[in-house]
């Protein structure tokens, strides 16, 4: 009998595929294999239309996620209609939280628009200020925990995600592009136009685009908008935090501290104040009226400037400790802004 730990000289697999020098060439090339002809004949397989989750499955799996981050990529697929490629290509920048906006690379490097829900809104930047690791990289979506904590969500992982919840909520058929025909189904439902599912959806093709021409995202958004309060009827209802609850739980970003002294990137407004994560940048608009040379006041609002310098003062303060110089100078001139404000409004008081 052979030795079993020999190398059987008979090529299996790729190696048989693969021609030696001289196989195409020398006496025997008519020997050399040859694909067969392929027949004129076509048998057109049938096209499955797309199946949406019914409400009840769509509620139950957005109720078996536990993180911000998990509720954050099914909502972009679930009231976005984002793939899953294109929910694990956004960069922190691409998500424009203030104006309500999602910069969306899709097939083709083809760069769209979508307008950005507030409920979702808020999900996401529970998200970046709570759960969102520290890391050099600019993506959106992170590894959490594990030896490749920080790196970038891949392809895998994300199915590994949705793996585990469809176990969990026993919904077989809950995989990420189900969210994203859910989503344009409910659009269709609510009457939303072809064009601006096109838009929102980033389906393009020649066809289209000559026969309905182009679409400007101000179309696209007011259909949104308007369809998305109906579709909201037939979509499962986005839970915005672990507790249930519509606003951010200010509690567990600050850790029970003043939020002037958390590690977050903040801003001190005349009514509030805004925090944001370090990797979205600061908010380019926070300060804007305080700034702008149509900006008046009087002395029934020194009480107001007063308190709203005194924090500017610990913001520049903690930004300093931190190394955030430009946070720093932001403060600073904000500061020197309501100094001018205020010694104009005592000096008019007399």
């Amino acid at each position: 009998m052979r030795d079993p730990s020999l190398v059987s000289p008979v090529p299996k697999g790729r190696d048989a595929q693969r021609f030696v020098p001289g196989e195409k060439t020398g006496l025997l090339a008519y020997l050399v294999r040859k694909p067969r002809p392929r027949s004129a004949l076509r048998l057109r397989e049938p096209r499955r239309l797309p199946r949406p989750l019914a409400m009840s499955e769509a509620a139950r799996l957005l109720a078996s996620l536990r993180t911000w981050r998990d509720r954050a990529i099914a909502g972009l697929m679930l009231y976005c209609g984002l793939r899953s490629c294109e929910v694990l290509a956004l960069d922190v920048a691409d998500v424009d939280i203030g104006r309500g906006w999602i910069r969306v690379w899709g097939k083709g490097a083809k760069e769209r628009a979508v307008p950005l829900d507030a409920d979702l809104a808020r999900v996401i930047q529970g998200y970046l200020l709570i759960e969102r690791p520290e890391s050099g990289s600019a993506r959106l979506f992170l590894v959490a925990k594990g030896p490749n904590r920080g790196q970038p969500l891949t392809a895998a992982g994300l199915r590994t995600i949705f793996r585990y919840h469809r176990q969990l909520s026993g919904v077989t058929a809950g995989h990420p592009h189900a969210l994203r025909h859910s989503f344009g189904t409910a659009l269709v439902n609510a009457g939303v136009s072809l064009q601006s599912l096109m838009a929102l959806l980033g389906h393009v093709s020649a066809q289209m685009s000559l026969r309905y021409g182009n679409l400007f995202d101000a179309t696209a958004r007011t259909e949104y908008e308007r369809a998305l309060t109906l579709a909201k009827d037939h979509l499962a209802a986005l839970p915005t935090t672990p507790a249930g609850t519509k606003a951010l739980p200010l509690a567990d970003i600050t850790g029970g501290a003043d939020w002037t002294d958390t590690p977050a990137l903040k801003s001190r407004l005349a009514g509030g104040y805004c925090l944001r994560a370090p990797a979205q940048g600061a908010f380019p608009y926070a300060n804007i009226c305080e700034h702008c040379p149509n900006f008046r006041t009087d002395l029934t609002y020194l009480p107001i400037l007063a308190a709203q310098r005194a924090d500017a003062r610990k913001l520049a303060d903690d930004a300093q400790r931190r190394g955030w110089i430009t946070e720093a100078d932001r403060h600073h001139k904000l500061i020197a802004r309501l100094d001018n404000a205020i010694a104009d409004i005592q000096k008019s008081a007399g």
